[in-house]
């Protein structure tokens, strides 16, 4: 990962620049949110540019508390949880053969993968903290993932690469979600499919944006983005019934590319 430049010239060939408005450029005007998330939400994303951002998002995930991520995922039942998507099919990895997992954290999706996936499938695995990689490698011990550290508005890949991708509580860490849709679009095979986790703009998502610096999105407003992408909007996913009639867990959908 290149180190953070000093002049503006250089910020712009590194990455995307932006404003203060953060909000899903959908052609709409942005949502209003509730008061509560409001107050809650972490407004860092809204108050730094792009470079400044990621590498607090670095930063945060090097450390601590990104080795307490783990037991986050353990405790919240997003680890077991996350594994019935699999093991049930409701996302379905037969017959898929290059497979993308973003922002694999400390593997919780990626270890996944190494058991539900078909035996002859290619998995790699990316994330922009090298800490977190590192920890993803100790805990998976499986000489399946190939995995580097990498950004997501950048992806070091040829278009059309991969049949399948996985983004779980990735989307909320860019200023400007379009950015890295239309490199998961681009790297994608036609007639691809991913599932996208993320987190949504309601009362246990204003907490989770406090405690890890992210952004919320609206379900609707990001089902329009993605649309517009070309991407499907296939099927909506929900870890129980208990979070379907509570709208818990974020949002969970499966994407097709057109």
């Amino acid at each position: 990962m290149a180190s953070q430049t000093s002049t503006k010239k250089s910020r712009s060939r590194r990455g995307p620049s932006r404003k203060r408005n953060t909000k899903i450029k959908n052609g709409k005007a942005p949502e209003k949110k509730k008061v509560f998330n409001r107050l809650v939400e972490n407004r860092l994303i809204e108050k730094v540019d792009y470079e400044e951002y990621r590498d607090t998002v670095r930063e945060v995930y090097d450390g601590k508390q990104g080795a307490f991520l783990l037991a986050c995922s353990v405790l919240s039942l997003h680890a077991p949880l996350g594994e019935r998507i699999f093991s049930t099919r409701k996302f379905d990895l037969s017959g898929k053969k290059r497979i993308l997992d973003v922002g694999s954290g400390a593997g919780q999706i990626a270890k996944h993968l190494t058991k539900h996936a078909d035996a002859d499938a290619s998995i790699t695995c990316f994330d922009i903290s090298p800490g977190m990689v590192r920890r993803a490698i100790r805990r998976i011990k499986s000489d399946r993932p190939n995995y580097l550290v990498a950004d997501l508005t950048r992806l070091p890949f040829a278009d059309g690469t991969f049949d399948c991708v996985t983004c779980g509580y990735v989307l909320e860490h860019l200023p400007d979600p379009e950015i890295g849709l239309r490199e998961l679009h681009r790297v994608m095979q036609p007639g691809g499919s991913m599932l996208l986790l993320t987190t949504e703009d309601n009362f246990g998502g204003a907490w989770t944006s406090r405690m890890w610096r992210c952004r919320t999105y609206n379900r609707q407003a990001l089902r329009e983005l993605c649309k517009s992408l070309g991407f499907e909007w296939k099927q909506e996913i929900w870890f129980t019934r208990v979070h379907k009639i509570f709208r818990a867990g974020g949002i969970c959908v499966e994407l097709g590319k057109q």
